[in-house]
């Protein structure tokens, strides 16, 4: 899969950014967000979780005032000159989850709203698991199991609710920048297998100096600097398709986060950096099942939808090498195993992420082998088992128009040729310009979060 960097807008005045310092205009209080831990003999809650929101969103301005460091889709240049002064310069701001960003949490769900209008306007979000007010949510999901709720059903073409892990610093990258003062409180640390440019603020400094504005993005941009590290996506989806997909890196401690530059980033060359940006994907439409997911189908994006993946070792326990990632559903009180990829002539028919199944779909799609060059799922475990953070957001493309998840990419391919195909949206879809405007009141809501050992979270 061709998967787009992620490029975020954010608030057209208070300007989407990762600042370092903290503000005092407004308090910080993440909105509280309960989960389950799951063994044989049960499930307990963690009453004690929380959210929070990702730095790029927030107000950055000058220490003391109400100058704004970063304004749309530039910086000041009088305050960021130099890229350790702009972050010893610029504070980040507290967030109000819900009138600024459309972000509000009742008991174990999470709502996450697209479009948010008050004093200004607000785009997508992204918000990290809480551990405390301090930490980020740490989970090791070798030999376990990951569950959850969603629900889509008002995700049209072009939209993406995702929910996936990514290997940040628990802290938030405070420990090893010093410059960073505001941490995993004020969501800082950000990384994945894209390596994003967009990030303003990577290991406690600015990434200012040889920023160049996007052309299509009023609130984005790209720097010098990218910050990588290894990602699995568990649910990448909208009413019309869904994937999920490892991304292994090669970066510090086994997939850790790195900040980058140039080559190391994937440009100009998109296979040759520090990570996998394409991933093995399993997206059931792109294999050959083009009636299992989707608006009435046999995963009934209509309704919430009870997602389980598993991660299996070698060995059966956490130590061991990663060897397959399944995937489960549950609706109406049914579990429903997930499809089998559907093209004879090419390779057999597989329904889990597994080394073999990502040779065959590679070699029969004609698809980069990113993937295994990194690692594969070795490279992926190994990240895995040093814990990474969870992350729900939603978002718009403004680089691909979210083509590569449901309809058919690229767009000049031929869609009755294996692999093209993605989805049952036009190839003129999911411009953010066009969502934004007709789609405002799209949302994704997702709920009863579970982790824990095979077979412990989910029943029919």
């Amino acid at each position: 899969m061709l998967r787009a960097t992620y490029i975020l807008s954010s608030l057209a005045v208070l300007s989407a950014v990762r600042g370092q310092g903290v503000g005092t205009y407004q308090t910080e209080t993440h909105p509280k967000l309960s989960w389950q831990t799951c063994t044989r003999s049960g499930c307990t809650t963690n009453s004690a979780g929380t959210v929070a929101l990702d730095a790029n969103w927030r107000w950055t301005h000058v220490t003391g005032n109400y100058t704004n460091c970063y304004t749309g889709n530039t910086w000041n240049t009088t305050i960021c000159k130099d890229n350790a002064e702009c972050a010893k310069n610029c504070v980040l701001e507290g967030a109000n989850y819900q009138s600024t960003y459309g972000i509000t949490t009742s008991g174990n769900a999470l709502t996450l709203k697209f479009v948010t209008k008050g004093e200004n306007t607000n785009i997508g979000s992204r918000v990290y698991l809480m551990a405390s007010d301090s930490r980020y949510q740490m989970f090791n999901l070798m030999n376990k199991e990951f569950t959850f709720d969603v629900d889509v059903s008002q995700l049209p073409c072009g939209l993406n609710g995702a929910l996936y892990f990514v290997q940040m610093d628990a802290d938030g990258g405070m420990a090893k920048s010093s410059n960073n003062k505001a941490g995993a409180k004020y969501g800082t640390g950000y990384c994945d297998s894209q390596c994003p440019r967009d990030i303003k603020y990577i290991d406690g400094e600015a990434n200012a100096v040889g920023w160049t504005a996007s052309p299509n993005d009023t609130n984005a941009g790209l720097g010098n600097y990218g910050t990588c590290c290894s990602e699995m996506d568990i649910w990448e989806a909208n009413s019309i398709s869904t994937a999920y997909t490892p991304h292994p890196c090669k970066t510090q401690n086994s997939g850790g986060q790195q900040r980058c530059t140039g080559q190391q980033c994937n440009v100009p060359d998109r296979y040759g950096g520090l990570c996998d940006p394409d991933g093995c994907d399993f997206n059931s439409f792109r294999m050959g099942e083009k009636n299992f997911y989707g608006p009435g189908k046999t995963v009934n994006s209509n309704k919430k939808i009870t997602v389980v993946t598993q991660f299996l070792t070698n060995n059966n326990s956490t130590s061991g090498t990663l060897t397959e990632i399944r995937r489960i559903y549950v609706q109406d009180g049914k579990v429903i195993p997930n499809s089998k990829s559907n093209f004879p002539n090419l390779f057999p028919a597989q329904d889990s992420i597994t080394d073999k199944f990502c040779d065959d779909a590679k070699k029969g799609f004609g698809d980069a082998t990113s993937f295994q060059k990194n690692g594969g799922l070795q490279q992926m475990g190994a990240g895995l088992a040093k814990g990474h953070v969870l992350v729900l957001s939603i978002w718009d493309d403004h680089t691909a128009n979210m083509l590569w998840l449901d309809s058919n990419y690229p767009t000049d391919g031929d869609a009755s040729k294996p692999g093209i195909a993605r989805g049952t949206c036009s190839t003129s879809s999911g411009a953010p310009k066009d969502v934004e405007a007709n789609s405002p009141n799209a949302q994704v809501i997702f709920s009863n979060i579970k982790f824990g050992d095979i077979g412990t979270t989910y029943s029919a």
